[in-house]
């Protein structure tokens, strides 16, 4: 699980930042919007390994947290008045507030300012006083990082991009003085090396993200070996926190290796969080065999991330030690519940301390041990109780991407078990698993399509629209009655939720490769509608929703209810809503819309979905919107409507429209709009005092 995205999320409905503002029907690998699939990732993982003991004035240029100092009246005044100073941070303010509170800022985080010129990032240099100081996505040279370095021998946190044309043998004596002080560094791999670490010999905690790319642009293909300079061993003694997130590619799953390589040797005898976030399958070698005995032997984890693979068909969880255990991510594991109760929970031993949990795509971890057990059967409610029993204060859980059907009887269903996690505030399951065990009286099921329809922006295919209950019949009101809604009645402080069918898969995936048919969504999932979405209704305190195959869905009554009483929604993901084919909550959606003031991001995924006029105009009514997303195959939008959207909603920075329509036509959509972001940019620019 990544620890910069989530425990609790299959499905991301967070966007992330791109390094152009406008992608119009795109390549989908350059953008950098997360997509509806990974399920191996967690926000609030990062939020605890990166920001865990902050402390001091802060200073965030490109972050979206602030804390200012109560002496600097000209930050305050100047630039946190702004709904999103980030993108309005001009070079000369930046220098002229550097120069002016530079030295009582301890905490800067310049994160994302891509605009920024490396001479401006230089002005970092001022501030002497720096303790934690964020320059990722910042254009820096060697020289130039060399030079910021030297001035801050305070600096003990440090997160930077190593670029290709990185070379550690430029770093002058004062920086790597400064460098051997560092006790946390968050490094994103750009290119083939291993950037400042060898540098930092007192490092207790390091992030590390590979981003490198197989091909160049030109189309070569790279080698993962190290380049000249770049080939110093890290130095581990100290290390307390191991985290690797891996972006797809076999070059970066070579450099992690020789990361890991060294790992092995000597296993720091502080360790206590190991964690590898690998998209698809990530081979064990003899190094990391070796790596994993060692941890076994002579460390006690509190947070433990492992690709499957390594798992899989292994006794490491048997052997593993752990002290006060935080988090775990076993996704994807062939891992039953006999095993999880008997490895994990070590027959029911207390794990209060567990505040994460991670079991997507284990589609056997609430079955007993069982050879034949198919995937549809239904769980064994003794091993999830068994499990709510010894992690009664699980903040963070994901069992979506399987199917996990609740027997019959009283207190039995998944539902009413996990309504005793009262401490929840991230929750992912799978659409099936709210469902309640019987089919509902008063819900005519809809037949499910009896073939896959072909994913991509293809050809159309006319998929007949079943006959269903009246949609103003008023079944969308949440029923009391039901299971979902005593669940979520339960868990009144959830923050985060994700229903996603079990078989969804997403048609541009950020971290795996695109799957270009879709299987039908599970039976049980018929079952769940407009109802079950209404219910979602009462949690007050919800800021990020995702909604994924969703079959039932007959006019989106529910997303209306989401609007009117979830007032902090800020990221919402909608994918697959109702019958393929047929978009028949538009209406309900464009309600929605007008009452999510707060909302900064929102994806949509919908194949044959019109973007049109009114869509836009309702969307335009979200003055917070700062990026969207949409994934339509074979469907329209109104280029008029789109240029409207963009003059009113002046704070969005990411726009990414994947449809049916000509290249033509999203060429000239695209010109449009950059000339006219270029315009409202240099007119932004001279308005600034």
């Amino acid at each position: 699980m990544d620890p910069t995205a989530f425990i609790c999320s299959s499905v991301d409905g967070q966007l992330g930042c791109c390094h152009l503002p406008v992608v119009v029907n795109g390549s989908p690998w350059t953008w950098a919007c997360r997509s509806l699939s990974p399920r191996f990732q967690s926000p609030w993982v990062h939020t605890w390994l990166w920001n865990c003991g902050s402390r001091g004035n802060c200073l965030a240029f490109g972050g979206a947290t602030r804390l200012f100092h109560r002496g600097c009246p000209i930050f305050h005044s100047r630039l946190a008045e702004t709904p999103d100073c980030r993108w309005k941070a001009s070079e000369d303010k930046v220098k002229r507030l550097v120069t002016e509170i530079g030295r009582e800022v301890q905490q800067l985080s310049m994160a994302g300012c891509y605009w920024l010129s490396g001479s401006t990032v230089e002005h970092v240099a001022r501030c002497r006083g720096l303790v934690k100081v964020n320059l990722s996505g910042c254009h820096l040279t060697s020289l130039r990082l060399s030079k910021v370095l030297s001035a801050l021998q305070r600096l003990r946190s440090l997160a930077i991009d190593v670029s290709p044309g990185f070379d550690a043998s430029q770093l002058s004596g004062e920086c790597k003085a400064t460098l051997s002080r560092v006790r946390e560094l968050k490094q994103t791999l750009y290119t083939p090396s291993y950037g400042v670490v060898p540098c930092c010999t007192s490092l207790e905690k390091l992030l590390l993200y590979f981003e490198i790319l197989d091909r160049t642009r030109e189309g070569a293909v790279l080698s993962g070996q190290l380049m000249v300079g770049q080939s110093n061993v890290p130095r581990y003694q100290h290390l307390r926190v191991f985290y690797a997130r891996l972006a797809p590619g076999y070059i970066n799953q070579e450099v992690v290796r020789l990361y890991l390589a060294v790992l092995s040797d000597r296993t720091p005898e502080n360790l206590h969080a190991f964690l590898i976030s690998v998209p698809g399958s990530f081979a064990e070698s003899g190094a990391t065999k070796n790596l994993l005995e060692s941890m076994a032997r002579n460390v006690a984890l509190d947070a433990l991330q492992l690709p499957k693979s390594w798992l899989n068909g292994s006794a490491l969880l048997q052997h593993m030690k752990f002290s006060s255990p935080f988090y775990f991510s076993f996704s994807r594991c062939a891992l039953s519940g006999g095993h999880l109760i008997r490895r994990v929970i070590d027959g029911g031993r207390d794990l209060r301390s567990l505040a994460g949990l991670n079991l997507s795509g284990c589609a056997h971890c609430l079955a007993p041990d069982s050879l034949l057990r198919k995937a549809e059967d239904d769980i064994d409610s003794g091993i999830l109780e068994t499990l709510v029993a010894a992690c009664g204060n699980l903040r963070h859980l994901n069992l979506s991407a399987a199917h996990h059907h609740s027997p019959e009887g009283p207190g039995r269903h998944l539902c009413q078990l996990l309504a005793r996690l009262c401490h929840l505030r991230s929750l992912s399951l799978p659409v099936c698993a709210v469902a309640d065990s019987a089919p509902r009286a008063d819900r005519a099921p809809v037949q499910p399509a009896t073939h896959a329809v072909p994913r991509g922006f293809g050809k159309k295919v006319r998929i007949g629209v079943p006959s269903g209950p009246d949609p103003f019949s008023g079944q969308a009101g949440p029923l009391p009655s039901s299971v979902f809604w005593s669940l979520l009645k339960s868990v009144p402080f959830l923050d985060r939720l994700e229903l996603i069918g079990s078989n969804f898969s997403s048609a541009m995936p950020r971290n795996e490769p695109a799957i270009r048919n879709s299987l039908p969504p599970c039976g049980r999932a018929q079952s769940v509608g407009d109802s079950e979405v209404a219910a979602i209704g009462q949690l007050a305190f919800l800021r990020h929703l995702t909604l994924a195959q969703l079959p039932s869905i007959l006019t989106g009554s529910g997303l209306v209810s989401i609007g009117l009483q979830c007032q902090q929604l800020q990221s919402l993901s909608l994918a697959h809503l109702g019958t393929m084919g047929k978009v028949a909550y538009m209406s309900a959606l464009s309600d929605m819309l007008k009452h999510c003031r707060r909302l900064k991001d929102l994806r949509l995924e919908q194949p044959y979905f019109s973007a049109n006029a009114q869509f836009f105009q309702a969307l335009s009514q979200c003055s917070a919107l700062q990026r969207l997303c949409l994934v339509s195959r074979s469907g329209t939008l109104q280029p008029e409507a789109v240029l409207a959207f963009m003059a009113r909603c002046l704070h969005v920075v990411v726009c990414h429209l994947f449809t049916g329509e000509s290249l033509s036509t999203c060429r000239s959509l695209q010109q449009s709009l950059l000339r006219s972001l270029s315009l409202q940019q240099q007119t932004a620019w001279l308005s600034i005092p």
